[in-house]
């Protein structure tokens, strides 16, 4: 149930559009100013298609297109031109969003970044990518963690971007963190479309959580973005999916965050996030509460190796004409200390 994409709104309902953007061309500054106005345009859309929108959600790459270029011309800032028209339309149309950025970083490769804003055009959830998209992408890998924030109509929002929902404990770590909705934009082409909707299913469906995901749409002469624009309820069934890869359709559901929270106090059989901390709590008092997974232990001592690591050969991205990395990653104190 999503209340007709939104047009009969509950009082306890989300509604959520998901914007199936043109893919741009991007090569100059100029580009980026262009496309930064268009999107502000696309909240106007969405705005006047659906009185009861709640939040406007753009792809990855909304702004900067799939050409991986790095160069500063291009690069944004959060306190640049583009994000202050980005927090000037939220203002003007009384609506969340979410948007994308190459953010500059003066240390290293840019960030490929996330931002949330409020109706009163306010930075509420900053994410940078966690796991970019090796080897194709440049970015560097993020080091804020995964937010999850107060959301419209006192909803638990979290964002997570494209690659990183093909790694489980992504949408795991949301939902320990209490989030109800998690978001994922992506810039994602054709091959990937079956991984794409399963992952989805299975990231709200393991998590009793409500995912609402979508990609660039359409051609820039080279790539060809595929939509697929979906909303995944909580028991991992599909309540609105956009099919038709029309660039710039925007697809709308009702999100209900109260049942959400309902099936996480109630339910016995899959409630699977209660049921890995409480492990065969049928036989013992409370369940087990031990961590027998090898890699999570691993992982957190800096030793996680796979029994193929040596057979492993796409270890950088040279072989998509990226320069080798000569750095290595050092946490934030506050990460390093988790």
């Amino acid at each position: 149930m999503n209340g007709l994409g939104g047009l009969n709104k509950s009082p306890a309902g989300v509604v959520v559009g998901l914007v199936q953007l043109q893919l741009p061309v991007i090569k100059n500054r100029g580009d980026i100013t262009r496309q930064a106005s268009r999107i502000v345009e696309m909240v106007a859309k969405a705005r006047h298609n659906m009185p009861t929108l709640d939040l406007v959600v753009f792809p990855e790459y909304a702004l900067h297109g799939l050409s991986m270029d790095t160069s500063d011309e291009i690069l944004c800032t959060l306190d640049g031109p583009e994000i202050a028209s980005f927090k000037a339309a939220c203002v003007e149309h009384h609506l969340w969003g979410c948007f994308s950025s190459m953010e500059r970083n003066p240390n290293g490769n840019p960030w490929n970044s996330g931002l949330i804003i409020d109706p009163a055009g306010e930075v509420k959830l900053y994410y940078r990518k966690l796991h970019p998209w090796v080897p194709v992408e440049p970015w560097e890998p993020g080091d804020l963690g995964i937010p999850v924030i107060d959301g419209p109509n006192g909803c638990k929002l979290s964002l997570i971007i494209c690659h990183d929902g093909m790694f489980p404990e992504m949408a795991r770590e949301a939902a320990y963190k209490g989030a109800e909705i998690m978001l994922r934009t992506a810039g994602y082409t054709a091959p990937v479309r079956d991984a794409w909707r399963f992952t989805n299913q299975s990231n709200a469906f393991c998590n009793l959580m409500v995912t609402a995901s979508v990609c660039m749409c359409g051609t820039d002469g080279t790539f060809d973005s595929m939509g697929e624009a979906m909303v995944v309820n909580f028991d991992g069934s599909v309540i609105a999916h956009g099919t038709t890869g029309r660039p710039d359709e925007i697809i709308t559901a009702e999100l209900r965050p109260d049942l959400v929270r309902e099936a996480r106090a109630n339910w016995g059989v899959e409630n699977n996030i209660y049921q890995l901390g409480h492990r065969g709590f049928s036989a013992v008092s409370g369940g087990a509460t031990d961590c027998p997974y090898s890699y999570m232990h691993d992982l957190v001592a800096g030793r996680y190796r796979l029994p193929w690591e040596n057979s492993v050969r796409v270890t950088d991205g040279t072989s998509c004409g990226l320069p080798a990395p000569g750095r290595a990653f050092t946490p934030p104190p506050a990460i390093a200390a988790q």
